[in-house]
């Protein structure tokens, strides 16, 4: 009978043996899944909190770039030159003031005095165009102007776009503005 008990009692030990064996690897499953998750919830704030501070980054430099561009427009003398991508006025106090878009830089920049001033960085794209100030029939468009002397109103338009993590991504909208000129006859 001693022989029995010696053999249950290592039988008992190699099945509890095995038994931790299998604990330890399924602690091990569940514990990778929950460090997954954990990197991938991680992972997904991150890119979310970059991107809504990326949003407001570039809104605060879009508000500020329009606000520039309408003021100088609204108080300028005339419009000396207009381009897609360009635009040459004379301000109220008989300066010029260039807005000038570079498509390699991807930078819009103000001008005046020979003193440049970056606007706006990550530019995708710029355009101005120039328009008279009578409207179209049935319609809230604008005639499009001939020349610059005889410009009324001035159309932009710009798209800004920023890498984040490594992806680009649009975090800002399309901002446009028809901007009347107040002083010219």
């Amino acid at each position: 009978m001693v022989c029995k008990a010696t053999s249950t009692k290592a039988g008992a030990r190699s099945a509890q043996s095995g038994t931790g064996l299998a604990e330890a690897i399924i602690a091990i499953g569940i514990t990778v899944l929950i460090m997954v998750a954990l990197v991938a919830i991680t992972v997904f704030s991150s890119r979310s909190f970059v991107t809504l501070t990326n949003y407001v980054e570039l809104d605060d430099y879009n508000r500020v770039a329009m606000d520039t561009l309408t003021r100088d427009l609204r108080e300028c003398n005339r419009v000396t030159a207009c381009d897609t991508n360009s635009l040459v006025i004379e301000d109220s106090d008989g300066f010029t003031v260039t807005y000038a878009y570079s498509g390699g830089a991807r930078t819009l920049t103000r001008t005046k005095n020979s003193i440049p001033k970056v606007l706006l960085t990550g530019c995708d794209a710029c355009s101005f165009v120039l328009c008279q100030r009578n409207a179209i029939t049935n319609s809230y468009d604008v005639f499009p102007s001939a020349t610059a002397a005889n410009a009324k109103v001035v159309n932009v338009a710009w798209n800004c776009s920023r890498d984040i993590l490594g992806r680009k991504a649009c975090t800002e909208n399309v901002q446009t503005a028809r901007i009347v000129i107040r002083k010219q006859n």
